[in-house]
């Protein structure tokens, strides 16, 4: 709440925690109702809304004051990754545009560097899968890519931008900087899940307090 300041343009990602600051945020309504909001994520748009806080989209806006979004895991230079809802691509342009990118969790997700406990979500254009799957089977031969299947419907995933997702499960992480080129260079790439030295600070709750860190960079 600190980091937010009257007539600012907001950007939120998607999750639980991104819920909670919003309640927090609706709770202050003087500051609350001069504050635009913008979100990729279709349950964080319609919070903003319920909350009959002001929602703009990111095609209006040149730029964002403050982005704000959860992960997975993130490590002690706050390279993040996220793998749940598939929205990654999104997530990225907004917390591109934004002059300040904040990470907020719990310290469960704060680890010394990112390991294999989740995947690299890749987004493809359907017509690359084959091509997209051959490449990363003959550059990584020890990752294991999964299509992404729905659980409600039959087929596979589709993301809001009418493309497919890949699941990529390491065995072991190369270089972040070698792997988050190395895998955007593919054709039929459109974006993957790490977030690689895009936040400026992280917010870190847990048994001892609330904590705000910033990047150690090797």
């Amino acid at each position: 709440m600190e980091l937010i300041k009257p007539g600012q343009t907001i950007g939120l990602g998607a999750g639980t925690t991104i819920a909670h600051l919003l309640a927090l945020l609706a709770t202050e309504r003087e500051l609350a109702g001069t504050l635009t909001f913008v979100s990729s994520s279709f349950k964080t748009a319609n919070l903003i809304k319920d909350y009959g806080l002001k929602l703009q989209t990111a095609l209006l806006i040149n730029n964002l004051d403050i982005y704000f979004d959860g992960c997975d895991q993130f490590d002690m230079e706050l390279n993040a990754l996220k793998s749940g809802g598939g929205i990654h691509t999104s997530e990225k342009i907004l917390a591109a545009m934004a002059k300040e990118f904040v990470l907020i969790g719990d310290s469960g997700k704060f680890v010394i560097a990112l390991d294999t406990s989740y995947p690299l979500v890749v987004e493809i254009l359907p017509g690359a899968l084959t091509l997209v799957l051959q490449r990363i089977g003959r550059d990584f031969p020890d990752a294991k890519p999964k299509i992404r299947m729905s659980q409600q419907k039959d087929g596979a995933v589709i993301s809001d931008n009418g493309n497919m997702l890949i699941d990529v499960y390491f065995n072991k992480l190369i270089a972040l900087d070698k792997l988050n080129i190395h895998i955007k260079m593919i054709p039929g790439v459109v974006e993957h899940s790490l977030f690689y030295r895009m936040a400026s600070k992280a917010i870190i709750a847990g048994e001892d307090g609330t904590r705000m860190v910033f990047p150690q960079y090797a």
